[in-house]
């Protein structure tokens, strides 16, 4: 091994190296593999993160060498992966990757896996544990997690530190009802301490600096409830349409397809209590009563508390975008929400009558993923007379994507002979304070499966709860069909019922994306 290459590796976090593993994917032919898995237990691999113990099997219904899996995966990691390809790093590990064919609703075919991977632990020597990653549609979900429970899998070295354990990819449900019969169909199989359900925004750094942000600076702690806290905002937007995906897009819709998982996962994150401790369960506890202490949602009426919208054609990054009922794949009478914002509140004590507005949507204005904070105005008793002080709302802005990092607004006085405010940013970037070379989340989720830790997957009773406020919202847009359906030329920030949600309450979007 180069000196400069075992001098990086050193330099690693050696602390939380994964144990022994043998990983099966799912639809290991599939895009996330190459795009995303791969590359991301390549890096792994490459800080040293991973047992000298470790195996893949790349489960697909395709014909496939083990030969031609592992130059299928060599080639995409050396176009997808954050660092290019080292053969030092790469040739021991390929070594170990293996394929197997069958379809998911065959016993058989699992019989032959169980048995493949008893023959790989006996040549390891030690009990090894496997972690079954479901990468597939949705469709197949129950198949495979029967046939893991049917063969045995799901039961090796249960009871002990390598028990099975299963990685499950959204969607977690299509509504309530789709969600509990998706968890009572895994908890058959596997105790609820196996399941890690994974969101990957839950895995990009500034996401999980969130709960440093809030718990271990005394300075706003004090200030993170009703009596400060005037807003919060989550935004969730995307400039990119529906491109090939279309007739996947137009059975989910932006809600269930961002706001029920990432969105949701990044206000119970803002909003929860202080958990007892750093334990997972104490985590997941807090974030649980959060979405419990949602108030129900009012559908009805002019004071509804959420808009929904289709984009139509306009300009995107100063390039032409045809409007969604023109993208392929798409009926012509669809009526799937391009964008939507919500109005919710909590009623619990910390922030009873504080509103949390949240909106995500396609071909809209900018890129961006964050959290706004926006903070009470002071009382107008020194600055607040007339128009001659402009003064704006402090806030707080958690940039997850992209140019992660925070920016502290705050009022100052413009130099010169007249007392005049502008306000001005404290803010920094995660590139410029701690370099580029961040870990991506799915190398961090990945490396936590295989160690156990639970932190920064969600729980089948938060599914449920998440679902529980929002199919009320799916069953009234069924009944109503296309009324109240709106539209937002591509390229903008969406409808004007989105602004009108915040409007009654004097407050207006933050200016996303900056």
């Amino acid at each position: 091994m180069s000196q400069e290459l075992s001098s990086t590796r050193q330099s690693r976090d050696s602390s939380r190296k994964a144990p022994p593993t043998i990983i099966v994917i799912f639809g290991a032919s599939g895009d996330l593999t190459a795009r995303k898995l791969l590359p991301g237990l390549y890096n792994l691999g490459f800080d040293d993160l991973l047992s000298e113990h470790f195996h893949l099997i790349g489960y697909g219904r395709s014909e496939m060498s083990d030969e031609a899996f592992r130059q299928s995966m060599g080639d995409a990691i050396g176009k997808h992966s954050r660092r290019p390809l080292n053969e030092e790093i790469w040739e021991p590990m390929s070594g170990n990757l293996h394929y197997h064919a069958g379809p998911y609703d065959d016993p058989d075919s699992f019989d032959r896996l169980s048995k493949r991977i008893g023959k790989i632990e006996n040549s390891i020597g030690i009990e090894t544990q496997c972690l079954f990653y479901i990468s597939t549609p949705p469709s197949v979900f129950k198949p495979i997690l029967e046939n893991l429970g049917n063969s045995g899998l799901a039961r090796r070295h249960r009871q002990t530190p390598a028990s099975s354990k299963v990685v499950i990819e959204k969607p977690f449900g299509r509504d309530l009802s789709s969600a509990r019969e998706l968890n009572a169909i895994i908890n058959r199989r596997f105790d609820e301490s196996q399941v890690y359900r994974i969101d990957h925004y839950l895995g990009k750094e500034t996401v999980q600096s969130l709960l440093v942000q809030r718990f271990a600076n005394s300075i706003f702690e004090p200030i993170w409830n009703r009596r400060y806290v005037s807003c919060v905002q989550v935004t969730v937007a995307e400039t990119i349409g529906v491109g090939s995906r279309g007739g996947y897009y137009d059975r989910s819709g932006a809600l269930r397809d961002m706001v029920q998982n990432h969105v949701m996962q990044l206000l119970a994150l803002t909003a929860m209590e202080p958990p007892s401790s750093l334990d997972p369960e104490a985590i997941r506890d807090e974030k649980v009563k959060a979405l419990r202490a949602i108030r129900p949602l009012e559908l009805d009426g002019d004071d509804t508390d959420v808009v929904r919208a289709l984009y139509k054609e306009g300009l995107v990054g100063g390039e032409k975008a045809i409007g969604y009922l023109q993208e392929e794949g798409i009926p012509g009478d669809s009526s799937t929400e391009t964008y939507t914002a919500i109005r919710l509140y909590l009623d619990n004590w910390r922030w009873k009558g504080v509103p949390f507005y949240l909106r995500s949507g396609k071909c809209m204005s900018r890129k961006a993923s964050e959290i706004t904070v926006q903070f009470s105005r002071p009382p107008a008793i020194l600055f607040g007379e007339g128009d001659r002080f402009d003064i704006s709302p402090n806030s707080l802005v958690i940039r997850i994507q992209p140019n992660e990092g925070v920016t502290l607004t705050l009022n100052s006085k413009k130099p010169g002979l007249a007392t005049q405010l502008q306000p001005v940013e404290l803010s920094f970037g995660y590139d410029t304070t701690f370099g580029s070379d961040t870990p991506e989340a799915y190398e961090r989720l990945i490396l936590d499966a295989m160690n156990g830790d639970g932190t920064l997957f969600i729980r089948g009773d938060e599914t449920e709860t998440s679902w529980s406020l929002l199919t009320p919202v799916l069953e009234h847009w069924a009944e109503s069909g296309a009324k109240g359906l709106g539209t937002y030329a591509a390229g903008t920030w969406g409808p004007l019922d989105a602004d009108k949600l915040l409007i009654r309450n004097g407050h207006e979007w933050q200016a996303s994306g900056n």
